[in-house]
């Protein structure tokens, strides 16, 4: 129990000090013998497997080759934090961009802090650190509270404590996870903001809720704007039903995406407002893939 409330504790300071605590860090040399926990060590990076806890699924390429770039011509200024799984063996804790952005420098090794935790510990790092970036989206994060509620049996109150955020901020994070999918993968792409988001929150169903989405995103609606339609909707004896927009993307419009389609061998979206003002989506499923597109659409 009292190394429970010690952990506890310790997570409520922050990612550092769990790194720091004595219930984290190793005493004497790790398995191999070559390493004492506490000290920064070079280790390859073919030996350092990815954290099965990581809560964030996408990282920016544009931003992963300026660290790369980066570090070629600084090296890496904070090292990353790793456990011992094996001879010669190491799980990632925290600073998977700092590894990703190694190897695409082409560096064979990386310093590493040497750390050990549970699985449990192992998760709360990552999901801990990842919280406090400042890129993170919306849905990221609330996903991360959600995760740290259920699989490390904390309430809202304790959550708050050990993320040094306010229960409210908690709370209007964790109800965009109720929204339709439509409306959290919106929000995900940046396509519209937390405010929009907080606003469907007040709309009584997911029929309103996905109309509203489209006027917001076809309309360009402010957040003022969907507060105070989302207002009228919900004034008894003045409730009205939105009427979903009708498609405004002509019809040759479609017939190039549907050629472009075929032609680039990947799905492809489009949407346009009243004004003409649109924006066209081309998908890929890896990196090798957008580089082929980037191929054909070059030439």
């Amino acid at each position: 129990m009292s190394n429970n409330k010690s952990k506890r504790s310790a997570l409520g300071r922050g990612l550092e000090a769990i790194l720091r605590s004595p219930d984290t860090d190793i005493t004497s040399a790790d398995i191999s013998g070559n390493y004492v926990a506490g000290a920064t060590a070079e280790l390859p990076v073919e030996n350092i497997e990815a954290n099965p806890f990581q809560p964030r699924a996408d990282f920016d390429q544009t931003t992963l080759n300026e660290l790369a770039d980066s570090i070629k011509s600084q090296g890496v200024i904070q090292p990353v934090t790793v456990r011992k799984v094996g001879l010669d063996k190491y799980q990632l804790i925290s600073g998977e961009r700092r590894l990703r952005a190694s190897i695409l420098a082409g560096l064979e090794t990386i310093p590493a802090y040497l750390r050990v935790a549970n699985d449990e510990q192992m998760l709360e790092m990552a999901l801990i650190e990842n919280i406090h970036r400042e890129n993170l989206n919306a849905i990221e994060i609330a996903i991360s509270y959600q995760r740290l509620i259920d699989e490390c049996n904390l309430t809202q109150d304790q959550l708050s404590q050990q993320v040094s955020k306010n229960r409210t901020t908690i709370s209007n994070f964790l109800r965009l996870l109720k929204l339709p999918p439509e409306v959290q993968v919106a929000l995900r792409d940046g396509h519209i903001s937390m405010g929009h988001a907080r606003a469907l929150i007040n709309l009584d169903n997911d029929t309103e809720r996905l109309v509203i989405l489209q006027q917001i995103i076809e309309e360009e609606l402010n957040v003022r704007q969907v507060e105070a339609l989302a207002r009228s909707l919900n004034k008894p004896g003045e409730k009205k039903r939105p009427v979903a927009k009708k498609d405004i993307v002509p019809a040759y419009f479609k017939e190039k995406v549907k050629g472009l389609r075929e032609e680039l061998e990947t799905n492809i979206s489009i949407r346009r407002n009243a004004r003409g003002k649109g924006a066209l989506m081309i998908n890929f499923e890896s990196d090798e893939d957008f580089d082929r597109l980037y191929d054909i659409i070059k030439k």
